[in-house]
């Protein structure tokens, strides 16, 4: 049996009557958030080191505002922050800033700032802190123990839900609470935990991907057939989203707060989508096994310093989670019986997969690959994955493809092209329109 876990969108059938005490866990969350906030900066700036999330647990778990929540309610925040700070310290983007903290501000007509409170935050529940009731649609999430009023108080906050028609919540491991904004109310995201029958592999072909900056993903199948996946619609928001940002008046208010977490959910559905259309592609093309290149040591060149990839290269290959993406993919292809399968991209750019000649000069512009050996010519990045899909730097591989046959070259030159379309998904790029986010 696999094990998989699904995520259920649900609306809040009795909001008026949970509202306040979800409004409160959402507030208290926020304030943990900052004071963790605070004391990662404080040890930032005494250690230079960043504490994980085990040493703010440690820190913070008689904190009072530790206990605002469900002690794993808690620990959540916790963990997000530090996943946070990870991400801001491994960055190589001058530009970014720190976690911010949470709150937001208000201003009177005069543009004078009146007043500050903190927005309200994601609260999960964990196992622990939910009781479920399967029959009547309800859950039971335990409060934080300031917010039981005393002693003889409901322990918990008993919502109503509904989901869309023909889903069934079973099985059900985690709850978060999330404030949509734009309609001002709360909605419980159900994540649960489904047991499948392992499945049987589509076939026995390989397929390889190359990720990169200007096609995100291109990906070569042993059938001689390529696809290309531009990168366009993280390009236009990689370009968006800060600027209005940097626009906001507080890094840390509602708008500011706002445009990160749609920037982030278009981030997120992109990913999803594309792993999805290529898994879907791998299906057809019976692959049991996807070859995806290991971009460890991307930013770096062969002397251990910074690579250069230009003003906007440095900004795409930063804002690009490409090891978020190789784990929604090896996900998703898991529940298809296909394997995925990280392998070294060493040389797999310069080197020419159909005759194996090995050379810097001939990636000669852009998406364009030429060979001055067997007088190929086809796109760069469509020769990577096939490389990736031969994988040749496999040491002692007895299946090692000879790479001096006679092979046809077409369909390296003239890949399918697929485009993110933010309603329909991933189209034929003939078939997609445009749009501005």
């Amino acid at each position: 049996m696999l094990e998989v876990h699904r995520t259920h969108r649900a609306k809040i059938r009795n909001h008026s009557q949970v509202a306040e005490s979800l409004d409160r866990h959402g507030w208290s969350a926020s304030k943990l958030w900052n004071v963790a906030n605070y004391h990662s900066r404080e040890v930032w700036a005494e250690t230079g080191e960043i504490p994980d999330h085990e040493e703010l647990k440690d820190e913070l778990k008689t904190h009072p505002k530790y206990k605002g929540l469900h002690s794993q309610s808690s620990q959540r925040v916790l963990e997000e922050l530090a996943e946070a700070f990870n991400s801001w310290y491994s960055s190589d983007d001058d530009r970014d800033n720190p976690p911010g903290y949470r709150k937001r501000n208000y201003y009177d007509d005069e543009g004078c700032r009146v007043h500050e409170e903190h927005p309200r935050s994601t609260v999960t529940w964990k196992q622990n802190g939910i009781r479920h009731d399967t029959k009547n649609n309800r859950v039971r999430l335990s409060k934080g123990a300031n917010h039981k009023e005393h002693p003889r108080a409901w322990e918990y906050i008993l919502v109503e839900y509904e989901t869309r028609p023909g889903v069934a919540v079973e099985n059900l491991q985690q709850v978060r609470a999330v404030y949509d904004q734009q309609k001002e109310r709360w909605e419980l995201h159900l994540v649960c935990k489904d047991e499948i029958e392992t499945p049987t592999a589509p076939g026995n072909e390989t397929a390889g991907i190359d990720l990169g900056i200007s096609n995100f993903a291109a990906i070569a199948y042993s059938t001689e057939d390529a696809d290309l996946y531009p990168g366009n619609r993280l390009k236009q928001d990689g370009y968006y989203f800060p600027k209005e940002i940097a626009t906001c008046d507080d890094s840390g208010g509602e708008r500011a707060t706002r445009l990160h977490h749609t920037w982030s959910e278009r981030r997120t559905h992109f990913f999803h989508g594309l792993a999805k259309h290529i898994v879907e592609r791998c299906v057809e093309k019976r692959v049991g096994r996807i070859n995806v290149g290991d971009l460890e040591g991307v930013r770096e060149d062969d002397d251990g310093e910074a690579k250069n990839w230009g003003k906007h290269g440095n900004l795409d290959l930063h804002g690009w989670a490409f090891d978020r993406f190789t784990k929604i993919l090896t996900y998703k292809a898991k529940v298809e019986g296909i394997t995925v399968v990280e392998v070294s991209e060493r040389d797999t750019s310069k080197t020419c997969c159909v005759c194996g000649r090995e050379d810097d000069g001939q990636r000669v512009e852009r998406g364009l690959y030429v060979c001055e050996a067997c007088d190929a010519a086809f796109n760069a990045d469509v020769n990577g994955a096939e490389n990736i899909r031969l994988d040749l730097n496999e040491s002692n591989s007895e299946s090692a493809p000879d790479l001096g046959g006679d092979r046809s070259t077409g369909w390296l030159a003239q890949p399918g092209v697929y485009l993110h379309d933010l309603s329909r998904g991933f189209q034929p790029r003939a078939e997609v329109v445009d749009c501005k986010p």
